[in-house]
């Protein structure tokens, strides 16, 4: 049975620490102007969310993108309610200073596992370097790439040694947690970035059964307010997108 709060109650939030924590933090204060109580609790372990909000231990969770939710929701009876925001996924260069500057047949690194790889193929195809067959999706592989205008050499290396990389190839992408371990930061270091409404955008979830309570509206709403995105934008200078 859904949860029924009468005036309304207490909202448990379960968040990762960092960004989702400190913008949910935020949120609170924007959703208690308007009457809506928040509880943020803060999970080390992000592979508990999912299942801490299955059984009721939390009432909505903002941790996740967009497709790591879609492979979990229908084993938890999740549905998404809105976007929060994104961690760009972003190409980074110690020899490069635009990307007009790639020369032919050049190496570029990308992340070695497959969700990695498949990002990756997105977000170059996002800036013409290359283009792949339609029904790869968000699952592309190097095998399914129909055109590569410079002849790139594309090289999968595993995300904790892109960093060093860099010294052997013109750019190399990068994901936002992983580069902000380098010290990298998208807005201030990148050739380029993911577009905040990227497939990979974070998203808020809740319960199937809570989808149409009314606290899941204002929780959502307070998330969009005007002083959230002024927080995102201040607090992170576009190095966490705010995609609505």
């Amino acid at each position: 049975m859904p949860h029924v709060y009468a005036t309304p109650g207490v909202i448990k939030v379960g968040v990762t620490p960092g960004a989702h924590a400190e913008i949910i933090d935020q949120v609170r204060h924007s959703a208690q102007a308007g009457g809506l109580q928040l509880d943020v609790i803060v999970f080390d372990d992000k592979s508990r969310i999912d299942a801490a909000l299955a059984a009721g231990k939390i009432d909505a969770a903002s941790f996740e993108d967009g497709p790591s939710f879609e492979a979990q929701r229908q084993r938890y009876g999740l549905v998404n309610v809105g976007s929060t925001i994104t961690f760009p996924m972003a190409l980074y260069s110690r020899k490069l200073k635009t990307l007009t500057q790639l020369q032919r047949s050049a190496t570029i690194a990308i992340p070695a596992d497959a969700a990695g790889t498949a990002r990756a193929l997105v977000l170059l195809q996002n800036f013409t370097l290359l283009t792949f067959s339609d029904r790869a999706g968000l699952q592309a592989t190097l095998a399914d790439i129909t055109s590569n205008r410079l002849h790139l050499k594309i090289k999968k290396v595993p995300r904790k040694q892109l960093f060093s990389a860099l010294d052997q190839v013109a750019f190399a992408v990068i994901d936002s947690s992983d580069a902000a371990r380098a010290g990298l930061y998208p807005a201030r270091d990148s050739l380029g970035i993911e577009d905040a409404r990227s497939p990979w955008q974070n998203v808020l979830a809740v319960r199937a059964a809570d989808r149409s309570q009314p606290w899941v509206a204002q929780l959502s709403a307070a998330y969009h307010s005007d002083d959230v995105a002024h927080f995102i934008l201040t607090r992170y200078q576009d190095s966490v997108r705010r995609p609505w």
